[in-house]
């Protein structure tokens, strides 16, 4: 068997600080030195309607997605689940106190305790997945 080399208390800790301060936050400069500070310089996002890469560009993704969604905050649902070097966490997003607007699933892969790669799952029931696959048609 091949050891684990990642901390699953790493792996817990960069799902959520990446939901909350990468997709969660407002602030242009604060989102992206969080983007420095938790992903891997070679980081790739994952998302409906393609791969993302480079911290900037990363960077841009979510505040752009937080444009069009200046009220929601995203919250998780269920513990975070880690496996070797993965991880992954269920979340709602929708305006605060309310039932969320759209969920989806988070799964990293850890390098170095960086994010290394981020696939973003969006479940299918929801709108943002429907206009997200008119994106990309």
């Amino acid at each position: 068997m091949v050891p684990a080399t990642e901390s699953a208390d790493r792996i817990r800790e960069l799902l959520e600080r990446n939901l909350r301060e990468v997709f969660g936050e407002d602030d242009d400069k604060r989102r992206l030195a969080a983007v420095n500070e938790l992903w891997a310089e070679d980081g790739i996002l994952y998302v409906p309607p393609g791969a993302i890469a480079g911290h900037e560009a990363i960077s841009k993704f979510a505040g752009d997605l937080r444009a069009r969604h200046p009220n929601y905050v995203y919250t998780p649902q269920g513990q975070r689940q880690v496996l070797h070097n993965a991880g992954r966490v269920a979340w709602g997003s929708g305006p605060r106190g309310a039932l969320p607007s759209y969920t989806g699933w988070d799964v990293i892969i850890v390098r170095e305790g960086r994010i290394a790669a981020l696939y973003v799952f969006l479940d299918e029931t929801s709108e943002e997945f429907r206009r997200s696959r008119r994106a990309t048609s």
